[in-house]
């Protein structure tokens, strides 16, 4: 089974910065789109993020980060970062990380078991 770990959470003040990572205990990484997904207090997981697989030119967005996160992938680490800037209170959450089969299925279809994900607080 796939490992997920992430890491670089914390606690940020409104317009700050995070730079998110997660590391995957798989050689396969690179045929997989991988996603940062985050989960509020109350609220259901969200995909946020998310790169297509191999060279990860392509990259999709939710509108409430557009223009203030950025997904990129190192396949050689076999890792996916998120950074984060202009950081709002409302970017508070769990953050984690999944690989999907493609961009098209990675929201609703996750490939691997959760991990424990990063905290993200964003407070003054």
């Amino acid at each position: 089974q796939v490992q997920l770990v992430e890491s670089g959470g914390g606690l940020v003040q409104p317009g700050g910065s995070l730079r998110l990572s997660c590391a995957a205990s798989t050689r396969l990484f690179s045929i997989y789109a991988m996603g940062w997904y985050r989960q509020a207090p109350g609220k259901q997981r969200e995909l946020v993020a998310a790169i297509a697989s191999g060279g990860g030119g392509v990259t999709n967005y939710t509108d409430s980060v557009k223009g203030r996160f950025t997904i990129s992938r190192d396949n050689a680490k076999q890792t996916v970062f998120l950074q984060m800037n202009s950081l709002k209170p409302e970017d508070t959450a769990v953050y984690h990380c999944n690989a999907g089969g493609s961009l098209s299925t990675i929201a609703t279809k996750p490939l691997h078991y959760w991990g424990q994900g990063t905290q993200v607080t964003v407070s003054s």
